[in-house]
């Protein structure tokens, strides 16, 4: 009896060492380095010149939204020649709503440590405590610009990092007819009228102009684009009774083309990295046309559920990654940074715990220190998932093999060896994490805006007292 005790202990240390080594090895590379010669990391890849970066951010575009991931009822072909030139990712993630997802984005950490839980918190978050992307590639020489949404974070681009920007007020900004705030957008400290101009468009001009202006120097584009928030307008190319949204979707596709027109016209292509990703899942009412193969999505912006965080994840670089691939390696936002810094060769910030890894040699196609896990968060609930397996606050356990269409809730996986195995390894991440311990909600817990909570919760007790008469 005492050595079936003695075997039962043992198997248990063994176990609970394995997760905390499933744990640890996501930021081992990262504190090794740290380690060897603090704050002058430099990147283990070297190129004849300094690589320029191209960050392009579509807003509320889910998986359901682009044709290289079988969407049925978009249309976006050259996004697609991105990806069939490039390495797609099928399984990149971040938060699922979109002050959250750029907060975690620009700074490499998770919310429970920037305090970017919700959308108000967001706000709150100061150049002073937290080192955001232009910041760190500026110490490699980096020339930086963000043209686009900004408005979660508080103060201007410039206050962050960024040498050059153009941004406005809210989202979903288009004509200044349609809301009275766009009728005035900021560049550079300027305050200025749209007037009769479209914002794409006018953002499109402003970025032309930076990369023009900076050809011959390193340079960050953060392209935090307009497109396909709501309330959705027409298009300059829209017709009558045309489908907005598609229309939209379209618009976009072709600013990116623009864009890559660009950079072949001023010969920066083959020096520049272009990375095309959606900032959280498809909006509202728009999720339920986001299906693939006839299938309806699991999750939408705003929810916990896959669709919510999983997000169209796309890089490009002729002559460097090389074309038609696809991976299913697990990549979340945080990685972003380091990736960033990786490549350049800038310093990783030491001031405060990253927790992003470089996926750099995903990209070059060699053998790297891959995710194990992605950890997402959104308002009071998180979870943490691997390839196979999701974990939440709630300690409710998932089957995702047949994700993105199915979460299948584990009620009795202690008689499934393999899935008994990965909730104990889950568990131990989330412990080791501890969201709790960190800056929480202060809100309702959604992590939305508490004037649209407000105006949602008066909606609805409106609502019930119609229907109470």
């Amino acid at each position: 009896m005492n050595k079936k005790t003695d075997m039962k202990k043992i198997l248990l240390g063994l176990l609970m060492l394995t997760g905390f080594m499933y744990v640890n090895a996501q930021s081992s590379n990262n504190k090794m380095k740290q380690k060897t010669d603090p704050g002058k990391t430099k990147a283990v890849h070297s190129y004849a010149s300094k690589p320029n970066i191209v960050y392009i951010l579509a807003d509320d575009l889910g998986i359901g939204d682009v044709s290289i991931y079988g969407a049925d009822n978009n249309k976006t072909p050259i996004i697609d020649k991105l990806a069939k030139e490039g390495i797609k990712f099928n399984h990149g993630y971040t938060a699922p709503l979109c002050g959250p997802s750029r907060a975690l984005i620009l700074t490499g950490r998770y919310a429970f440590r920037t305090g970017g839980v919700n959308q108000d918190m967001v706000g709150r978050i100061k150049p002073e405590n937290e080192v955001m992307i232009p910041s760190v590639l500026k110490t490699a020489g980096y020339t930086t610009a963000l043209v686009g949404k900004w408005s979660q974070f508080s103060l201007t681009p410039k206050d962050f990092g960024f040498d050059d920007y153009l941004t406005f007020q809210g989202s979903g900004v288009y004509w200044s007819k349609e809301k009275k705030k766009a009728e005035t957008y900021l560049e550079n400290d300027v305050e200025k009228q749209l007037g009769s101009d479209y914002m794409p468009d006018l953002m499109h001009k402003h970025l032309t102009n930076f990369l023009a202006t900076n050809k011959k120097k390193p340079f960050f584009l953060y392209y935090s684009m307009v497109h396909v928030h709501a309330e959705i307008q027409p298009t300059p190319d829209s017709k009558p009774g045309s489908d907005l949204y598609a229309d939209n979707t379209a618009y976009m596709d072709k600013l990116v083309g623009k864009l890559i027109e660009v950079l072949d016209s001023l010969k920066l292509r083959e020096n520049t990295l272009v990375v095309f990703m959606g900032d959280n899942g498809t909006a509202a009412k728009y999720a339920e046309r986001g299906t693939i193969g006839g299938k309806q999505l699991s999750g939408k912006k705003g929810t916990m559920l896959e669709c919510g965080s999983l997000v169209p994840f796309i890089a490009n670089w002729p002559g460097v990654i090389a074309p038609g691939r696809v991976t299913n390696s697990l990549i979340d936002a945080s990685d972003l940074l380091p990736t960033f810094a990786d490549l350049t060769g800038a310093a990783l910030p030491t001031k405060n715990v990253l927790d992003g890894r470089s996926f750099l040699p995903e990209l070059l196609s060699k053998k790297g220190n891959a995710r194990e896990w992605i950890f997402m968060e959104l308002g009071n609930k998180w979870y943490v998932r691997d390839a196979r397996w999701k974990l939440n606050r709630e300690n409710e356990f998932f089957d995702m093999s047949n994700s993105p269409f199915e979460e299948k809730l584990m009620t009795n996986y202690a008689d499934n060896k393999e899935a008994t195995e990965a909730y104990k390894r889950l568990k131990i991440v989330l412990d080791h994490l501890n969201p709790a311990g960190g800056i929480i909600d202060d809100a309702d817990g959604s992590g939305r805006h508490g004037s649209n909570v407000e105006k949602q919760k008066k909606a609805k007790e409106a609502k019930k007292e119609n229907l109470d008469q």
